[in-house]
């Protein structure tokens, strides 16, 4: 009878990394992350411009429906009537907000406001300003106009073609 001996336990392969490779990965991840940083807050400054010209294109919906019914877009006596009827829309900001300008949509991006020396009987002008992190991010466009013949501008009254097309997306 032979005894056997217990064999040794195999070792596991032992893989290390030494710490130039760990920062070289480090470096890489860190580069790549400027990167997608940068893209990403570009993405969402357009979003929120693109969100802002949609609720401007709603505003002015407003306005047509109120010139339709009053025959004017500033306050104006009813027909018939010398008690005028107040458009809720007008004032620096908005008194009236719709759904678009609330702080769930990009009420938390923009204000609205159609001020009273922009509103005639005739002719209206609509301005979204940027508020809080839009106004810092977006310094190309700043504040965009739309007014009653559906002309707009862009980064203090530019009608550039160029910045028309990056701010109003067209």
């Amino acid at each position: 009878m032979s005894i056997q001996q217990p064999s040794k336990p195999q070792r596991a392969a032992s893989f290390c990394y030494s710490l130039i490779e760990l920062m070289v990965v480090a470096a890489i991840i860190a580069v790549l992350a400027a990167i997608a940083i940068s893209s990403y807050s570009s993405y969402v400054v357009k979003t929120n411009r693109s969100a802002a010209t949609g609720c401007m294109s709603e505003y002015a919906s407003y306005m047509e429906r109120y010139y339709t019914t009053t025959l004017s877009y500033a306050e104006t006596p009813a027909s018939g009537s010398t008690v005028a009827v107040a458009n809720p829309a007008i004032g620096s900001p908005s008194p009236m907000v719709l759904d678009c300008a609330s702080t769930t949509q990009t009420g938390n991006n923009y204000t609205y406001s159609l001020p009273a020396p922009a509103v005639s009987a005739t002719a209206y002008t609509i301005e979204a300003t940027p508020i809080n992190a839009q106004l810092t991010r977006d310094t190309q466009c700043g504040t965009l106009t739309l007014d009653q013949h559906g002309s707009r501008t862009a980064a203090s009254g530019s009608t550039s073609a160029t910045v028309l097309a990056q701010c109003w997306g067209g």
